[in-house]
């Protein structure tokens, strides 16, 4: 039986596309050909004719070259292109990478709605003294989820209190860790009532995830009941030397209120007693379904 003839030219395109796809992923490694033979165990002129488009070389062969490329042998051979080297790079990373980083990682890249990104989290937001760690941790115990205050969060982690975090780092510092923390309560926690600080919506970044990974409801009360509930907690800082406390106060409101405002939900504790703020929080939360499945939404 006769065997059927070659298709000229047929093969060109095929070797042509290797030979570029070699050289391009040995240059993007910084790989002398010298090098990637010694990597490869396939001569330096073996691989100069591969190059070239004039090598004729074998499948075994060629899967060396590829090893040593830290590629597959279909990525050399398929007409559709391979990933470039910073794909590749990723995708060996994700896999090196733990569970909770893997999932970081889903979560960032899904085209998820907002909901399924909040998950069942729920973060208090405001100026202290609105009564944002009294609501939360009373809303939370009622509900039977965890409560965090990201300061906490904060100070666990570094081993120190706040005021050595702010006399070593500086404000600077302080905000990078407020992200990192942020970074860690959201691996952690798919259901939780989180309290931040008061100026976590100056800083851009962090204060965009805290609204993406987060139903936010903004705890908010009069600059007068602002100032007396932190004297009362025992801090006389806003005031102490400081007779322009209140007018600081007030302007932080004046620049802070469009920010704050971003919130999803209010609750507004002026002149209320605690309970009846936990109620109307708890009646916020329902409302808005916010520990709700997505499923059920």
């Amino acid at each position: 039986m006769t065997s059927p003839k070659p298709i000229p030219g047929a093969s060109v395109p095929l070797i042509s596309r290797l030979a570029t796809r070699v050289r391009a992923a040995r240059l993007n490694m910084g790989l002398p050909r010298r090098a990637l033979s010694e990597r490869s165990g396939v001569s330096p002129r073996y691989l100069a004719q591969l190059e070239a488009g004039e090598g004729n070389i074998s499948v075994l062969l060629l899967h060396r070259v590829a090893m040593a490329l830290n590629m597959n042998i279909e990525d050399l051979l398929s007409e559709t292109p391979p990933f470039d080297a910073d794909v590749t790079r990723v995708a060996q990373l994700y896999e090196q990478a733990s569970v909770t980083v893997q999932g970081r990682v889903r979560a960032l890249l899904a085209p998820e709605n907002p909901a399924t990104l909040r998950a069942q989290r729920i973060c208090l937001v405001g100026l202290r003294g609105a009564g944002k760690s009294t609501l939360g941790r009373m809303a939370a115990d009622k509900l039977k989820i965890p409560f965090v205050e990201l300061n906490d969060e904060i100070e666990t982690e570094v081993g120190m209190p706040l005021s050595e975090v702010m006399a070593l780092y500086g404000q600077d510092g302080y905000r990078a860790m407020e992200a990192e923390a942020i970074d860690r309560v959201v691996a952690r926690h798919d259901k939780l009532i989180l309290a931040v600080a008061g100026g976590i919506v100056a800083e851009t970044a962090t204060y965009t995830q805290v609204l993406e990974r987060f139903h936010t409801v903004w705890v908010r009360t009069s600059p007068a009941e602002h100032m007396a509930r932190v004297r009362a907690q025992g801090d006389l800082r806003p005031m102490e030397g400081n007779p322009a406390a209140m007018d600081q106060l007030k302007s932080f409101l004046t620049t802070r209120t469009p920010l704050y405002e971003q919130a999803l939900a209010q609750v507004d504790t002026s002149t209320k007693p605690v309970q009846t703020s936990v109620n109307e929080l708890l009646a916020v939360i329902a409302t808005n379904r916010f520990l709700e499945s997505i499923g059920t939404q």
